[in-house]
This record gives structure tokens, C-alpha cells and sequence, in this order.
């Protein structure tokens, strides 16, 4: 089997690599389910952290829409959104804190992850984007963790624009907690900070912060997994999607 994501614990911190730089670490089957396994790994073993990385120029472009091919439109997007719900809540669900390191590209579902993150530090290669509704979709699933950590005011601009931005802005508007020239050492300061907290402290601390994101879960994982499908699925992401493909406008501009 190719591993798609390292794992390796050091000390009182366990890291998970996404090491799938071929193609920008996307959301594959494969690499979903060797998160869940590192996740569930971190959880069985005495650590008090858990730093989320990447390798290559991406952390992380979103579902790996080439696995679709062979396949009716409507089960992948339904899969794929299903898929995205249970990964972002492993993360809020585990029992200690995750900490995104970026340096890279951030892009649709990884934007989501980086929003489930519970601490997110951003180095200067870094930029963010959330293009959905430039190709006929929406950040339907992601929402769940970006609109309880972004402005109000930041949501209404980046969920339509489609705009690039950096880390400076993405700390402004709570997206990642720090930008730093130096994510390797800000992230060690942090989990230096956070060893020195009980299991049990950093449990129940952590859901103190998690609990209304998951309560939101509850209620609108399915609607909106519904409507992730019935986007994917429609004309104008059919032309959307072709139009990136080609590297042509869409036919709406």
C-alpha cells in the first residue's frame, strides 16, 4: 500500500504528514482513510498534540476528483461530501488538540481541515482560496468549520469572491490562529506549551471550544451534504468545471 500520509510520534507529539505531492495532497480515498488511521492512532497513544503538515508547495487542493471516473456524478458528490463531514469531525472529536502547519496552498476541503484545526500556523508560501462559486458550486460541507472561525464580514467577501489571499489576512480574519516566518519553530513553542497540560485538561478544555461546531454538525451535515450533491451534479458546475479544465471563462462571464 502507498502511504499517503506519514506518521510518527515524537516525544509527547504525534505528526501527521500529507505526503501526496503529485497531486497537491488530494482528498483521495486512500489518504482520507490513512488520516483517520493516524488520527485514531494519536488518540490510542499518550501524546498531547497532534501537528498536521504537508509535503510539496500544497497543503492540501481539496477531493481527488479523478477517482469519479466510472462512476454516476450524483454518488461521488454525495460520497465525497459524506466523506469531507467525517474527516473534519475526527479532527474537532479528537481528544487533543490539532495544530495545522502550512506553508502551501490551501484550497477547498483543505481549507475546511485548516477550519477544524484547532490552532492553524501559516508561513509565508502560504495562500488561501475558497473558488467554488467561480466553478458553479458551493463550500457547502466546509462551512461547517469555516463560518464558526472567519468574520462575518470576511465569509460574505471570500465565499463569493473567489479571491487569493495570504496569512497575514487569514490570521486577520481568524482563519489560522498565527502567520510566522518560521512555522517550524512557532509550532514547536506551541506544542512545548501544550505538553505540559494533563489528558484530562486538554479533553475537556478542547470541547469546551468544540461543542457548538459539532452541535452545528448535528443539524446540517445532511442538508447540506444534499446540497453539495445537487450542485456537483447541475449544468452550471458541469460548464464550470469543463471551463477550468479547458482554461477557458465559463460561459456566465
Amino acid at each position: 500500500m502507498t502511504m499517503l500520509v506519514d506518521y510518527t510520534v515524537e516525544g509527547r507529539i504525534a505528526r501527521l504528514t500529507l505526503n501526496s505531492p503529485h497531486n497537491h495532497n488530494a482528498l483521495s480515498t486512500a489518504l482520507v482513510e490513512q488520516l483517520h488511521r493516524g488520527f485514531a492512532d494519536a488518540a490510542a497513544a499518550d501524546v498531547r498534540a497532534v501537528v498536521l503538515g504537508h509535503t510539496g508547495p500544497t497543503f492540501c487542493a481539496g477531493a481527488d476528483l479523478s477517482e469519479a471516473a466510472g462512476r454516476e456524478p450524483g454518488d461521488v458528490a454525495v460520497d465525497r461530501a459524506r466523506e469531507m463531514t467525517r474527516l473534519l469531525r475526527a479532527i474537532l472529536e479528537l481528544p487533543v488538540p490539532v495544530i495545522a502547519a502550512v506553508d502551501g496552498n490551501v484550497r477547498a476541503g483543505g481549507m475546511g481541515m485548516v477550519g477544524a484545526c484547532d490552532i492553524a500556523v501559516a508561513g509565508p508560501a502560504s495562500s488561501f482560496a475558497l473558488t467554488e462559486a467561480r466553478i458553479g458550486v458551493a463550500p457547502s460541507i466546509i462551512s461547517l468549520t469555516l463560518l464558526p472561525k472567519l468574520t462575518a464580514r470576511a465569509a460574505g467577501r471570500y465565499f463569493v469572491t473567489g479571491e487569493k489571499f495570504g496569512p497575514a489576512e487569514a490570521a486577520r480574519i481568524g482563519l489560522i490562529t498565527a502567520a510566522a516566518d518560521d512555522v517550524a519553530a512557532t509550532v514547536a513553542d506551541l506544542t512545548t506549551s501544550i505538553a505540559k497540560a494533563s489528558p484530562q485538561g486538554l479533553a475537556a478544555s478542547k470541547a469546551l471550544t468544540t461543542a457548538s461546531v459539532l452541535a452545528g454538525f448535528d443539524e446540517r451535515a445532511e442538508e447540506l451534504t444534499e446540497q453539495s450533491a445537487r450542485l456537483f451534479v447541475s449544468e452550471e458546475a458541469h460548464e464550470g468545471m469543463l471551463a477550468f479544465l479547458q482554461k477557458r471563462r465559463p460561459s456566465w462571464t
